[in-house]
């Protein structure tokens, strides 16, 4: 009690604040779905052009689409990824049509 008041107050103690999340990177190298060979495929995005390049390195194919400005790399490859599927369907609906 003989204190003055401002000292036997106390402070009260501040939270810290959240920690910040970390967003997940997402992978710039692919593999190719040609020659199989991991981490050989680079994406090249030209959001002046508007285009996104895919080309591996190993074999050479290449791949090119259009882009937006919210384009990554990953999107190009998924776009490379589905043209293939997409040739591939056909070519089987052709050969059956062939038997």
């Amino acid at each position: 009690r003989d204190r003055p008041r401002a000292l036997a107050m106390g402070k009260r103690k501040s939270s810290k604040p959240p920690p910040k999340k970390v967003a997940p990177k997402v992978d710039t190298t692919f593999t190719c779905p040609f020659c199989n060979h991991d981490k050989s495929v680079f994406a090249r995005l030209d959001h002046v052009a508007e285009k996104g390049l895919v080309e591996c390195g190993t074999c050479g194919q290449k791949y090119t689409c259009n882009i937006t400005h919210l384009s990554e790399p990953i999107d190009v490859y998924s776009d490379w990824i589905d043209a293939c599927e997409r040739i591939n369907a056909k070519d089987e609906d052709e050969s059956e049509e062939e038997d």
